[in-house]
């Protein structure tokens, strides 16, 4: 009977360690990046973007919880426009910043997740003109601490929030190509 408990605690061990060593293999940065082509001059997708009011009408996080609670702050759109978000156990809490902004092409803004844990990470949206249409690309990047590293081995981080992007600019994409060409808003 010991040694059956011993072999199972060895197992267990070995798998341990090769989690911690599998994770300590992975890299100190990560970026999920997803891109759509949008019907679409640059113009008028930009102000759905820029402004976090608007941001909200395409986000697939919307979806996961409606009823969570929404705080919007500083500028209307643009540079030091934010948002905060308290919801449910999928979407958490957390702010996120316009923290740049450049009319028509790209728009950064800094994520800070609080819960369910607490990270901080870079967005970018860039608008590239192609034509008569726009490639937008939607891209999340930043640090990974060991404790991740650990997470990573089991999860496939791009996978799983890569749904979400890949969600998010397909509804981006309908609200660009559904509104009409006069209702473009000026970029900010």
């Amino acid at each position: 009977m010991f040694e059956i408990i011993f072999a199972v605690l060895a197992v267990i061990a070995m798998a341990i360690i090769a989690v911690l060593a599998v994770a300590a293999t992975k890299p100190g940065t990560f970026i999920v990046e997803r891109a759509v082509t949008v019907d679409a001059p640059p113009e008028r997708i930009f102000p759905l973007v820029s402004d976090l009011r608007r941001f909200a009408t395409w986000s697939p996080y919307e979806e996961k919880d409606p009823d969570m609670k929404r705080t919007y702050s500083g500028a209307a759109s643009g540079k030091g426009a934010s948002y905060e978000w308290d919801g449910n156990k999928q979407i958490g809490k957390g702010r996120l910043e316009i923290a740049d902004a450049s009319a028509p092409s790209r728009v950064t803004m800094k994520l800070d997740f609080i819960r369910p844990f607490e990270c901080h990470n870079v967005v970018d949206f860039t608008l590239e003109p192609k034509g008569e249409s726009t490639i937008v690309t939607w891209a999340m990047h930043g640090p990974v601490p060991y404790m991740a590293k650990i997470m990573h081995v089991i999860f496939n981080m791009d996978r799983m929030v890569g749904k979400d992007f890949e969600a998010g600019l397909s509804r981006l994409k309908a609200i660009a190509e559904r509104q009409p060409a006069e209702r473009t808003v000026a970029a900010t």
